[in-house]
């Protein structure tokens, strides 16, 4: 389909600058002008608005995953080895796409303060590093936030329906959802009804995504799916493809609160569920995994893989995010050794 796009491209450009040699050579042309590039321009602009229309797919039909496969190429990408340039660029792009979070039972307003503040200053005494993308805190704990983080550039993202169980109703799930959003979050991180999609109930699983969407309204979501408690990469890929369907934003791994959380092969599974699903629709949709990335070495692995899945385009924080609280440290010892020559102390920045 695209290259028939790029063909009528071809044909209706070559029919314009026909079109301005005879305006130039001929004073009728020019007084038409108006109705004729809408008569030249019209088919083609008709028919890329329904080439954008998406087609819903049957996910019991959704491609199955070459477990080995995956295992294989994911091995290649450990072995990578990364000149000194380039891994300080990538410490701070990593860096700058990390959500720093604290979503605990014993979470206080001074906590939240505080990580808010490390978010905005990360290191003081070495220059040029970023912020975070974000902070992800419970909904009690936005309005806190907000205040916190007045004037900066990161943004709020608050779980909700039901995070981390997702075990509740739908009305409490909109009602969680939309009093984050009315305390000023940037972003709402919703998780899946496990239990429903493992039932089988994917129009279940859709309908809620899509309505937790349309609550969101400008808002970006991020559908979380617990990968841990999908037992295979068949369900990661599916429960992908109908997230993204339904109208996530960004597809995460995990809500780190079980074991596996994030992992590489169940990432890369979801890297290419969005690459296919950017072929098919022309939509770009983010990918965040969150919960066992604590090394700055593997957060770089992990980025090797994004561009030699989905390129560079989605090597920026507004298309990729680490769900983490400990890498950010990590990273920043990395950074202090490549800048002075030494390891600095773990004392030396705060825990989150």
């Amino acid at each position: 389909m695209q290259h028939i796009i790029v063909q009528q491209l071809f044909i209706v450009l070559w029919k314009l600058f026909v079109f301005i040699l005879c305006c130039k050579c001929n004073p009728i042309f020019f007084k038409m002008k108006e109705e004729i590039f809408e008569y030249l321009c019209y088919p083609f602009i008709l028919q890329q608005i329904m080439t954008t229309k998406i087609t819903i797919p049957d996910f019991r039909n959704t491609p199955t995953v070459d477990q080995v496969g995956i295992e294989e190429r994911v091995a290649r990408f450990s072995t990578r080895s990364i000149k000194k340039g380039s891994k300080m660029e990538g410490l701070k792009m990593a860096l700058n796409m990390i959500d720093l979070t604290t979503l605990e039972g014993k979470d206080t307003p001074g906590k939240v303060k505080q990580m808010c503040y490390k978010a905005m200053h990360l290191h003081d005494v070495i220059p040029g590093l970023p912020t975070v993308a974000a902070v992800c805190v419970y909904p009690s704990m936005v309005k806190t936030a907000k205040e916190a983080l007045k004037g900066s550039n990161v943004k709020i993202a608050s779980v909700s329906t039901a995070f981390p169980s997702g075990q509740s109703t739908h009305e409490i799930k909109i009602a969680d959802t939309k009093f984050a959003i009315d305390n000023g979050a940037d972003e709402i991180d919703m998780v899946i009804s496990r239990g429903e999609f493992l039932s089988g109930n994917y129009n279940f699983v859709f309908d809620e995504i899509a309505s937790i969407k349309e609550a969101c309204g400008k808002i970006r979501l991020k559908v979380i799916f617990e990968t841990g408690e999908l037992s295979t990469l068949d369900n990661v890929r599916k429960v992908s493809d109908i997230a993204m369907y339904a109208g996530a934003d960004f597809i995460k791994t995990s809500t780190g609160k079980i074991s596996p959380a994030a992992t590489m092969p169940v990432t890369l599974v979801m890297l290419e569920a969005i690459r296919d699903y950017y072929y098919a629709t022309g939509r770009m949709v983010g990918m965040k995994p969150a919960g066992g990335i604590s090394t700055s070495k593997l957060a770089l692995q992990y980025l090797i893989m994004l561009n030699e899945t989905l390129g560079a385009d989605w090597l920026s924080n507004e298309w990729f995010r680490f769900g983490a609280s400990s890498l950010a440290n990590d990273i920043l010892l990395q950074i202090a050794k490549e800048t002075y020559g030494v390891y600095q102390s773990g004392d030396y920045f705060s825990k989150d």
